[in-house]
Order: structure tokens, then C-alpha cells, then sequence
């Protein structure tokens, strides 16, 4: 396929892709690879840690035995204190 830029220095790969989020690689000047996917922002990637996967996937299997109850302000005050 040839694609030709625009004045605006875009080039459109068709409607198919639009709002897909693209990873473009400039391997040297006016050669690159665009490879369409999900990107995991560089502030959020300690999530994908196999430590912190094992965590979250502990917490979760919790929650979802632990369904959520009404908590008394006074009763956790007591506890918090009494620690």
C-alpha cells in the first residue's frame, strides 16, 4: 500500500484503525514500523511485576470472598486504638 503525508505531516492508515492506539518505531530516518495494540503507560508497568500480579490476584480472590459490610466508626476507632 502507498500512502502519501500530508501538508499536517499525518497519513491516514484507514477507518479500520481509527482510535486505535499505535506504537511507531523509526528503525532510521523515513523508515518505520507501526504495530497497533495496547500499551501499558511506562508510571503503570510495576503492575504487571509477577510479585505484584500475585498480589493483586490474592487481594482479589479476597474481595470477592469478603463481600463488603457496613462499617461502625466507634467499634474500628476501639480496635485502632487497642493495636
Amino acid at each position: 500500500m502507498i500512502k502519501t503525508i500530508g501538508s499536517n505531516g499525518q497519513i491516514s492508515l484507514g477507518k479500520e484503525y481509527a482510535g486505535r492506539t499505535v506504537l511507531v518505531d523509526e528503525l532510521e530516518p523515513g523508515v518505520w514500523i507501526i504495530k497497533a495494540g495496547q500499551f501499558i503507560p511506562d508510571n503503570e508497568q510495576w503492575l504487571f511485576a509477577p510479585e505484584v500480579q500475585k498480589d493483586l490476584d490474592e487481594a482479589i480472590e479476597w474481595a470477592e470472598n469478603h463481600p463488603p459490610s457496613e462499617t461502625i466508626l466507634d467499634e474500628l476507632e476501639k480496635r485502632i486504638r487497642n493495636e
